[in-house]
């Protein structure tokens, strides 16, 4: 009885871990020195995939992070933001099979149950484009993945997406080397 307690938390455990992890990828060109960079906006005609109340929220927390980082949103950047967005059916998660079974005299049979591990398994994926406006060529680019919950409240979606913008802008401007 006391080893089924423990069964039973494993897999809200996963749920959790599932929903929070955010996995980002960034790649950006060496040659450029990103310390000429002070001003930035959005393109116009920018279609993120998010919903309106959610682009407003990813917006809200990448201009606090670029603010806090020295940037100033212009008329006129040196830089331009693009954002794009994908939802996607992540990977089938691993099960776990519990089972019983007997045989006697040519005659067999067994039960098999299998438990899903995790949660929901939606994800999605936001790629962050920032573009030297004079060159019109791409200078940095990041792209995270993290766990969607649909029916999140409010709050939690913005601390979601603040999450991102933070963990995607933790290795911006990149360090020269």
């Amino acid at each position: 009885m006391f080893i089924m307690r423990y069964l039973f938390f494993i897999p809200l455990i996963f749920v959790f871990l599932s929903c929070s992890a955010v996995r980002v990828n960034h790649d950006y060109d060496k040659a450029v020195d990103f310390s000429n960079y002070s001003t930035y906006n959005y393109y116009a005609d920018m279609k993120t995939g998010l919903s309106q109340l959610d682009e407003r929220r990813l917006l809200r927390a990448l201009d606090s992070t670029l603010k806090a980082r020295g940037y100033r949103l212009a008329e006129e950047p040196e830089l331009f933001i693009n954002i794009m967005s994908d939802e996607y059916r992540g990977a089938p998660n691993n099960n776990v099979g519990v089972g019983i079974g007997g045989t006697g005299r040519n005659v067999g049979g067994g039960i098999s149950v299998g438990l899903p591990l995790g949660g929901s398994n939606w994800k999605r994926s936001i790629q962050f484009d920032l573009v030297d406006a004079q060159r019109d060529a791409l200078v940095w680019q990041a792209t995270a993945e993290s766990g969607l919950r649909d029916n999140a409240s409010p709050s939690v979606r913005e601390e979601q997406l603040q999450a991102v913008v933070k963990k995607v802008f933790s290795k911006f401007p990149p360090k020269v080397k």
